[in-house]
């Protein structure tokens, strides 16, 4: 009889290895050059925009929010220095979620992951945790020497220092968030004073603890293991891309300052690196380089930094480490010269998405209308016969005034024959021609009723088209809206 098979039986024997990799501590070393220095430009642009924006002030007119960037959910409203959009304008955010995404396959098709490397909030703020860490513990090596040393009271002061420092800017960070969404100022002033609503102080909590955990202490983890665009930019490469490329024809053979001399002495053909391990110990991701394209590469520059310090120093040309692809290495290898692509199939596409997308919301945004119109029709009844043998329908109409001022306009309709127009609750000089006062920069619900008095029943078919036209008096603006009116 043969036995049954289990679950386990399926399991091939354990060879005793890990199922994951165990994560390690990595101290990224100090390091100075150009792809720093735009590092410290970029996150001092990036945190200052950031951390200030919500202060800058804009004038709307009286009454309106002067904030320049503001997320007014309470009155539905974005505004964005000149720009103020309603929740039917929810497109232009998807036009510009299109216009990020295809930014990010540019950037990629030209120089890999530079939103990894220089923009992306995880590497900003984790760039900065690590320049505190820095300050108060010292460099790589101080740091390596004390997390192997036994606890002291002057490494008990520097850790608490540090983390209240990092509690502070996560603590800042969130509280930053949370000013986009109401007047900064005020906010404040009210979180202050204990006086705010209690989802700001939720929110500012949750920020506060994601921007520690993460920036402070999970960091190339977020990269590695969280974050999907590694694998999405792994799929949208090609052999064009310039990355940061360690450049093994110039390289190898890997030797000593010391050999290297002797080789060359001798007639032997050496590489310019010196096996210096400086590109491992300044990469914040902990990985060598000069294994190839690797998952875990930000491709932040500074390991090129570290390299050129390095090759300086000995008297060798700068950039053994430096944007570049395989297809030049190979060239290099053929005694070719080098050929860069940037203007090729993909990038020209892209370029070509980004600019009509733009400059189709560009003018969509330019030339939007102002003033607008929704129109329902009744359900029941949807049409009634009154005594004088004329047809009734009725509406609900809701005008939208998008200007931050009053304005008088006027109500026609077009559509069934001698129609007449009442705008309940609406009085105007003209009967025949409805005119109301709408409010800055809100939303008014009336009630309109239409009238038609068809010489005869065949004047009138079932079904006819009806359009209401809604005009500024004052500026001439026009908005209209289709229904249908009825026989009952």
């Amino acid at each position: 009889m043969n036995k049954p098979l289990r679950d386990t039986d399926l399991v091939p024997d354990d060879d005793g290895g890990p199922l994951y990799a165990a994560g390690k501590k990595i101290y990224p070393q100090r390091v100075s050059g150009s792809f720093r220095r735009i590092k410290w430009i970029l996150m001092a642009v990036c945190l200052g925009i950031y951390y200030f924006l919500p202060f800058v002030r804009w004038n709307r007119g009286l009454g309106a929010p002067d904030q320049a960037v503001l997320i007014d959910l309470a009155n539905n409203r974005f505004y964005f220095f000149f720009i103020e959009l309603w929740p039917q304008e929810i497109y232009y955010f998807t036009g510009l979620l299109i216009v990020a995404a295809i930014t990010l396959f540019l950037m990629n098709a030209l120089g890999g992951r530079v939103w990894c490397g220089y923009l992306c909030p995880q590497t900003v703020w984790t760039d900065l945790f690590f320049a505190v860490e820095r300050l108060i513990e010292g460099d790589r090596r101080e740091r390596m020497r004390k997390a192997g040393e036994g606890w002291s009271l002057q490494r008990g002061a520097e850790l608490v220092l540090k983390h209240s420092i990092w509690l502070m800017i996560a603590w800042w960070t969130g509280g930053a968030w949370v000013l986009y969404f109401a007047d900064a100022p005020t906010l404040i002033k009210e979180l202050v004073t204990f006086q705010a609503p209690m989802v700001a102080y939720i929110w500012i909590g949750i920020l506060t603890f994601t921007t520690y955990t993460l920036a402070g202490f999970m960091r190339e983890q977020v990269c590695v293991y969280m974050c999907p665009w590694p694998r999405i930019q792994a799929a949208l490469t090609d052999e064009w891309a310039l990355n940061v490329t360690y450049k093994y024809d110039r390289g190898e053979t890997r030797t000593s300052l010391k050999k290297a001399a002797q080789a060359r002495a001798l007639g032997e053909q050496v590489g310019d690196c010196v096996d210096c391990n400086q590109c491992v110990a300044v990469c914040p991701t902990g990985i060598d380089i000069r294994n190839g394209p690797q998952l875990d590469c930000i491709q932040c520059g500074l390991c090129i930094d570290a390299c050129d310090n390095v090759m300086t120093k000995i008297g060798r040309p700068t950039r053994l480490i430096g944007y570049d692809n395989d297809i030049n290495i190979h060239r290099r290898m053929e005694g070719k010269p080098e050929v860069f692509k940037p203007l090729r199939a993909r990038t020209v596409v892209y370029s070509a998405l980004i600019a009509g997308i733009g400059a189709i919301m560009l003018y969509a945004l330019l030339n939007r209308s102002l003033l607008d119109l929704n129109v329902l029709h009744d359900r029941n009844p949807v049409a009634v016969r009154l005594s004088d043998g004329s047809i009734r329908n009725g509406y609900t109409i809701r005008f939208l005034n998008k200007r931050g001022f009053d304005r008088v306009v006027a109500v026609d309709v077009d559509g069934p024959p001698n129609a007449v127009i009442h705008v309940v609750g609406a009085d105007s000089i003209t009967p025949d021609r409805p005119m109301i006062i709408l409010a800055r920069d809100a939303t008014t619900e009336l009630r309109v009723l239409v009238d038609s008095r068809p010489s005869s029943e065949d004047d009138l078919a079932p079904s006819t088209p009806v359009k209401f036209h809604v005009t500024d008096i004052g500026l001439g603006e026009v908005a209209s809206a289709k229904d249908v009116f009825v026989k009952p």
